[in-house]
């Protein structure tokens, strides 16, 4: 049986095969899809035995639902708190730049989200009737309130955030075709910067935003 008392030792062995977990099934759910994928495989892809991925996980849905929420929380967060009284240029540019660095830093959570919004959402179908559409109602209007403010142009803010997404998430979903189009092997720091940069420079100007050109750097 496992040791997870609660204790400091222990609490960092949990974080640490947690983490271990979770990365190992990002890689076995983005090549092989939810029906694919299998907890033993996970097990060794993660170098644990299988009763401890289980021990964490009861079954392959539980892992895969924990996946696709870390998901989302990590790239809702940056978005999250966002309110009225906050300025839309430094709100939106921060909501890119973030999206566009997870795309750096974890592609495979993105493909597996793509995937899963291909297949119609089977596993996220409450989620998106529930806290989803609350959360994107909640930003849609803070969006409203800043047009009201005169702050920026009467863009439909549903179709704003769709535009973000879209956008940021290309690059870690169509990487081949990015690849591909710049004739090198894989997207650099570099590029990521400029894709960021770019993006901004893009959004911001097409909001009708004052002053977004000196919220980001030089194009």
């Amino acid at each position: 049986m496992l040791n997870d008392q609660n204790t400091p030792k222990s609490g960092h062995i949990r974080k640490e095969n947690v983490q271990r977990i979770i990365q190992a099934a990002e890689v076995e759910f983005a090549q092989f899809g939810f029906k694919g994928a299998s907890m033993l495989s996970i097990a060794k892809r993660a170098d644990l035995p299988r009763p401890n991925v289980h021990y964490y996980y009861k079954s392959k849905l539980d892992l895969y639902m924990a996946v696709l929420m870390d998901i989302l929380e990590l790239w809702n967060a940056a978005f999250t708190h966002v309110s009225a009284a906050d300025e839309p240029g430094e709100a939106l540019s921060s909501y890119i730049r973030a999206k566009v660095m997870y795309a750096k830093s974890n592609p495979l959570a993105s493909k597996i989200y793509a995937n899963e919004m291909i297949h119609g959402a089977p596993h996220l179908s409450e989620y998106m009737a529930g806290d989803y559409r609350r959360w994107v109602n909640d930003k849609s209007q803070v969006i409203m309130e800043w047009i009201s403010q005169g702050k920026m142009d009467p863009v439909d803010p549903f179709y704003l955030l769709f535009l973000i997404w879209g956008a940021t998430q290309h690059y870690s979903d169509f990487s081949i075709q990015v690849n591909t189009a710049l004739d090198q092997e894989s997207i650099t720091d570099q590029d990521y910067e400029k894709i960021a940069d770019n993006l901004c420079h893009i959004i911001l100007k097409g909001c009708g935003i004052q002053g977004a050109a000196i919220l980001n750097r030089q194009i």
